[in-house]
């Protein structure tokens, strides 16, 4: 009998012992994805290179294996003001705090960790057609796209401990906590905001500009390490040693402001990069990265309209571990 890919289910629940499974289920911990992939044993074999009197290879030995995946999740919030989304504990296993809840505006905060022994991980649970692959202390990167026609998305990478695979009926998945997100358009979206503060759910200051949009990645570097004699399974972690934000962001300019941008560019200025997208509370998010160095600039053609297009370097400030956060208003 034939077995099908679009028959999977996705379920993530955050972990409170490092590797320890906590049994995540359809009901309370599926996710609502797309463009999933798996690769369900990343190995380190090692060949036995035999030398015996005939011709013909030796078997290699299985030695260190983990599990490696990526998923598409709408960018999109709750649906309700303050009540946290339940793509919250992908972002957590990616070096965010839990969603923290505020009001005037009512809303949702993610903020980036100070405490990196706080660092989340999560189970994650790959059920494929009846084969169900569990990653245990998973954790991983993303990242967000929000460009101009696009529905926006946080794409995810998650490495993972192998904890097997088993022949399991697909777990009934409760999506109804997921809502349809709106379509990256001028109505939707509108300006992008350079030069702008963030405070209490809201962006203010700042110049407007037109644009197409932008896209960044969280950029964190997800290592699997495996030890002898530490406490975790087998000496087995996934660990992540750092974070490099980058972006891209393209913009509609006069001459004037494509002139004082590369100026900018050479004086090595830095801004933040602030938008909203979504019209109604509870649907909203927001995005704002506080010190973006713009670099690279590029001319495109778009439909015959020229845009410059900019690579973005996303900084901390001098307090660190504060180069973005994601609100859900």
């Amino acid at each position: 009998m034939p077995r099908y890919i679009r028959n999977t289910v996705i379920l993530a629940e955050t972990e409170v012992t490092y590797a320890l499974d906590p049994a995540p289920t359809g009901a309370d911990n599926a996710i609502l994805v797309s463009n999933v992939t798996i690769n369900p044993l990343v190995s380190n074999n090692v060949d036995r290179d035999l030398v015996r009197p005939y011709f013909g290879g030796s078997e290699q030995l299985v030695g260190s294996s983990y599990v490696e995946m990526t998923m598409d999740v709408e960018f999109q919030h709750s649906g309700t003001a303050g009540t946290t989304a339940k793509w919250d504990p992908l972002l957590q296993a990616c070096g965010f705090a839990a969603g923290a809840a505020g009001t005037v505006p009512t809303r949702v905060e993610h903020l980036l960790i100070s405490d990196y022994s706080a660092w989340k991980s999560v189970t994650i649970y790959y059920y494929l057609d009846g084969g169900l692959h569990k990653l245990l202390g998973a954790r991983g990167t993303f990242t967000v796209n929000m460009n101009v026609g696009e529905r926006p998305t946080m794409s995810f990478r998650f490495v993972g401990l192998d904890g097997g695979v088993t022949a399991a009926a697909n777990a009934s998945p409760t999506l109804t906590g997921f809502k349809t997100p709106l379509v990256v358009t001028d109505t939707n979206t509108g300006a992008v905001t350079l030069g702008c503060t963030y405070a209490t759910g809201a962006l203010s200051s700042g110049t407007e500009y037109v644009s197409g949009g932008f896209e960044f990645d969280m950029g964190n570097q997800v290592e699997f390490i495996d030890l002898l004699g530490t406490a975790s399974a087998a000496g087995q972690s996934v660990d992540v040693t750092q974070r490099v934000m980058t972006g891209r962001i393209r913009l509609d300019l006069t001459a004037s402001q494509e002139a004082t941008f590369h100026t900018n560019i050479k004086a090595n200025t830095t801004q933040s990069v602030g938008v909203v997208h979504g019209t109604t509370a509870g649907f909203k998010m927001l995005v704002f990265l506080a010190n973006v160095q713009l670099i690279n600039p590029s001319v495109e053609d778009v439909n015959g309209r020229m845009m410059l297009a900019y690579d973005m370097r996303v900084l901390p400030s001098t307090s660190g571990n504060d180069e973005i956060k994601i609100v859900g208003l």
